[in-house]
């Protein structure tokens, strides 16, 4: 245990080194620009290979031992589908030694803020600070949604070819109602940008004002962690968590495990029919 934390803690000084002494503040700059512009932008600089490289071993690890499959639709982001297997945040920080540390570093929280041109703060609601998720079959997509919180920094671990899916699609400047989410408005009031991904990439988002989804995977494998991080509004406004709630449920209440989907109830899951769900625009056969 002892040899274990002081890897994950080296982990954390190496990191913080590299920011600190290879990071300039022209490319915070540009990062800043680029994120204040579309509420994206990819910050693969943030991180040295060795980091990344220690993460996905763990993250390799995580998804091995404790992945449970998720298969539903919500009603609260217009009935879009979330079809993956993820590792909650607890079963990580119970046996994970490096992601909770690399997500509490004040260091990688301060190189944020300068791109975010705030203050980024850690989640006040745990189940939303780091999760794991993996696309494998044909069809499994992150389907359209907002996060409750106002940002995500995405860690890429493996992401399969542009022409098998898994990339990521965002419409900036929208807006989440949660009781009549309007996704086909959104889609005509914002342009959608598609963001072609790599192995080793890292992606900074403003998730609470960005619809975004990860485009249905018909081959390969998609496999990354999320963190995700407030700001101080957060703070003070009012939030539900009822898709994470449902999606990120105990092992015990995850009612299915097949490919024919199930849909949200309150915070629980049931079965329904297979038929898919649609997902437009760009929307695949596969769903």
């Amino acid at each position: 245990m002892i040899d274990e934390s002081a890897r994950a803690d080296s982990v954390v000084d190496a990191l913080e080194q590299h920011l600190v002494h290879e990071v300039s503040p022209l490319r915070l700059h540009r990062a800043r620009t680029a994120f204040l512009t579309h509420g994206f932008v990819k910050t693969g600089f943030l991180a040295p290979h060795d980091v990344k490289k220690l993460i996905a071993e763990e993250t390799e690890a995580l998804i091995g031992r404790h992945a449970v499959r998720r298969d539903g639709v919500f009603a609260e982001t217009g009935g879009t589908p979330r079809r993956m297997h993820n590792v909650r945040r607890a079963d990580i920080a119970q046996h994970g030694r490096i992601l909770p540390r690399v997500y509490a570093s004040s260091g990688l929280r301060e190189a944020l803020s300068a791109v975010a041109a705030e203050d980024v703060l850690e989640c006040p609601y745990p189940p939303e600070q780091f999760v794991i998720t993996e696309l494998t079959q044909s069809g499994d997509t992150h389907g359209w949604h907002w996060d409750d919180y106002s940002f995500a920094l995405v860690w890429v671990v493996e992401c399969p070819p542009l022409e098998q899916g898994g990339f990521v699609q965002c419409v900036p400047r929208t807006e989440w109602n949660k009781e009549n989410p309007q996704l086909h408005r959104s889609f005509l009031s914002s342009p959608i940008h598609s963001v072609e991904l790599q192995p080793g990439d890292l992606y900074f988002l403003r998730s609470d004002t960005t619809l975004h989804r990860v485009y249905p995977v018909t081959g390969g494998r998609r496999l990354i962690v999320n963190m995700g991080y407030a700001a101080r509004r957060d703070l003070a406004k009012p939030l539900s968590h009822e898709t994470m709630d449902a999606l990120w449920a105990d092992p015990a209440e995850a009612r299915d495990t097949s490919s024919c989907g199930t849909e949200q109830e309150g915070s629980q899951w049931r079965r329904t029919s297979c038929g898919g769900t649609s997902e437009s625009p760009g929307s695949s056969s596969t769903i």
